[in-house]
C-alpha cells in the first residue's frame, strides 16, 4: 500500500473492497460539501465568546475527516478543538484547516480515480 501525508489509504481501500467505488465516490462528494459548511460554521466562532460553539464545530469536522480517512485534517482539527485564543489567532488556524482540506480532497479525488 501507498503511503500518504493525507490519507489514511488502508481505510479507504477497506471502504473501496467493501462498499464500491460508486458510494466511496458519494462520501467523497458528501464530505466535500459538509466540509465547506464546516469551515464555515467554525470562521464563525472564532470569537472568544463563542468558545463552546468552537468546540462543537471543531469536534464535528472532526469526526467527519476521521470517517473519510483525511489524517491532517483529523489531526489539524484535534490541536485547535479546544484552543482559546484569540479571534485573530484562530481566524489564521481556519485558514491554515482550509489550505489542509483541500489539498486532503485534491489526494482523495486523486487516489479514487486511480483506485476505482
Amino acid at each position: 500500500m501507498n503511503k500518504s501525508e493525507h490519507l489514511d489509504l488502508d481505510l479507504l481501500q477497506g471502504y473501496l473492497d467493501n462498499l464500491g467505488d460508486s458510494v466511496v465516490q458519494q462520501m467523497l462528494k458528501l464530505y466535500i460539501s459538509q466540509s465547506a459548511i464546516y469551515i464555515a460554521d467554525i470562521s464563525s466562532t472564532a470569537s472568544p465568546e463563542k468558545q463552546k460553539d468552537w468546540h462543537e464545530n471543531c469536534h464535528k469536522m472532526k469526526g467527519a475527516a476521521g470517517s473519510v480517512g483525511l489524517l491532517q485534517v483529523h489531526k489539524k482539527l484535534v490541536a485547535i478543538e479546544r484552543l482559546e485564543d484569540d479571534e485573530a489567532t484562530k481566524n489564521k488556524h481556519v485558514s491554515e484547516l482550509n489550505h489542509i482540506n483541500t489539498e486532503a480532497i485534491n489526494e482523495f479525488s486523486q487516489w479514487l480515480s486511480k483506485a476505482a
